[in-house]
């Protein structure tokens, strides 16, 4: 029982998270996340597992005295001044040299996990409002491959209708003067969220991964307001370092070794004392911001790279047209030179950019097989309506497939690749 509850908490689809984003958000809210988590774990292990702190009290205080000292210093914020200068007498100044950072440690890793999570949760919350179950479609997708040839028709065809129907329920019924400006704004903003002119997906993706851009930026921002130690420029300092070649030596922003005042009341006498206090956790701490300072560089540059991919896909939509007609290549159902002008009608009237873009969800979460079968069926439904409203209005003709699948049709009941037809 307990290898079962374990198998599926190990399981690959669990680790590799939602299949309605790309590996660049999975990036951000699965492995950063993750990542995140486990430091957290580490350095939470270190301060309540050992002593986190030890100071040199005066001789003349007992031992509930130098656990007292001990549990003050930790609680309070240590400072660090050089062990060869000279220790401030103005206390202003000591309080300018605070490290403040060290106790709340794991809770700053926690927020920052929280906040690279955010976007994904977003997403999850409210792509639904786009009429179309994101997640079951591409997961549907995806097995597909582990079912029988038989099967696998069939579900991609229903997958196939399901969108078809999809995009034929979201389209503009009427027009007038405000319809036609919001068609002109929308071809010139594509990422304006608009379910009847075919772009609430896109415009509300494109909105989610601003907000992963805004957050990989603004962890650095926010370390810096936790930390107060200019980390954003801690890794070039390191990097200067080893290039240079000089000895590891302790970093300033991670002091190993610390100052502590306290005050004991005597009486109606207030005694002022300062100790010298060791921080094993800062240890620890260097390390792993260290390293966090390159993952968060890292993230920070795919996440904007990924952006501005999807940016470049989004308005230049020509390379919808290009990415269409591959696939549609691949699977030999283009025999004339109409039938590829018709491919452009195909992406840009009747998918458009949310049909586009689901089937750019399915490419990436399955395979090109997959992707390459849905396309064609896709187009074949696109196809004989158009064929069908050569001769007669096309609103009055539905594909023909409707004769053979409206018993099973996808939106009145859920999906199934193993159900039988």
């Amino acid at each position: 029982m307990i290898g079962s509850i374990l198998g599926g908490f190990m399981s690959w689809s669990r680790l590799r998270g939602s299949t309605n984003d790309d590996w660049g958000d999975r990036l951000n809210h699965l492995w950063t996340v993750f990542l995140l988590i486990l430091l957290g774990i580490v350095v939470t292990t270190t301060q309540y597992v050992g002593d986190p702190i030890h100071c040199w009290a005066p001789a003349e205080f007992p031992g509930q005295y130098v656990e007292y000292v001990k549990s003050y210093c930790w609680i309070s914020n240590t400072y660090y001044i050089p062990m060869h200068s000279v220790i401030p007498v103005d206390l202003a100044i000591r309080g300018e040299e605070e490290i403040t950072y060290y106790q709340w440690t794991p809770l700053i890793l926690l927020f920052m996990a929280f906040l690279f999570k955010f976007p994904n949760v977003i997403w999850k919350l409210f792509n639904g409002g786009s009429g179309i179950n994101l997640e079951k479609i591409v997961d549907l997708a995806e097995q597909t491959q582990l079912g029988s040839p038989g099967d696998r028709e069939t579900t991609i065809k229903h997958i196939a209708y399901y969108i078809h129907r999809w995009l034929m329920t979201y389209r503009e019924y009427k027009s007038n003067y405000l319809v036609r400006v919001r068609q002109k704004v929308t071809k010139v903003c594509c990422i304006l969220p608009s379910k009847r002119e075919g772009t609430f997906l896109t415009g509300f993706y494109m909105f989610i991964k601003i907000l992963y851009v805004i957050n990989g930026i603004g962890q650095f921002f926010l370390l810096n307001a936790f930390m107060s130690n200019e980390f954003s420029i801690y890794g070039f300092e390191v990097l200067d370092m080893v290039r240079s070649g000089k000895p590891w030596v302790e970093s300033s922003r991670f002091p190993r070794v610390t100052l502590c005042d306290f005050e004991i009341r005597q009486l109606q006498n207030i005694q002022r004392f300062t100790v010298q206090c060791v921080l094993p956790v800062n240890l620890f701490n260097e390390k792993i911001f260290i390293f966090l300072w390159f993952w968060l560089v890292f993230t920070a540059i795919v996440t904007c790279g990924n952006f501005l991919l999807w940016v470049y896909r989004t308005i230049f939509r020509q390379t919808h047209t290009n990415y269409i007609l591959k696939y549609l290549k691949n699977t030999e159902v283009i025999f004339t030179s109409e039938d590829k002008k018709l491919v452009h009608r195909f992406t840009a009237e009747h998918l458009r950019d949310d049909g586009f873009f689901v089937l750019r969800l399915v490419g990436k979460n399955s395979t090109d097989l997959v992707l390459a079968d849905l396309v064609k069926e896709m187009w074949k439904l696109y196809k004989d309506m158009w064929d069908q409203g050569k001769n007669g209005p096309p609103e009055k003709h539905d594909p023909p497939i409707k004769d053979t699948l409206d018993k099973d049709d996808p939106t009145k009941e859920p999906l199934s690749p193993n159900k039988n037809h």
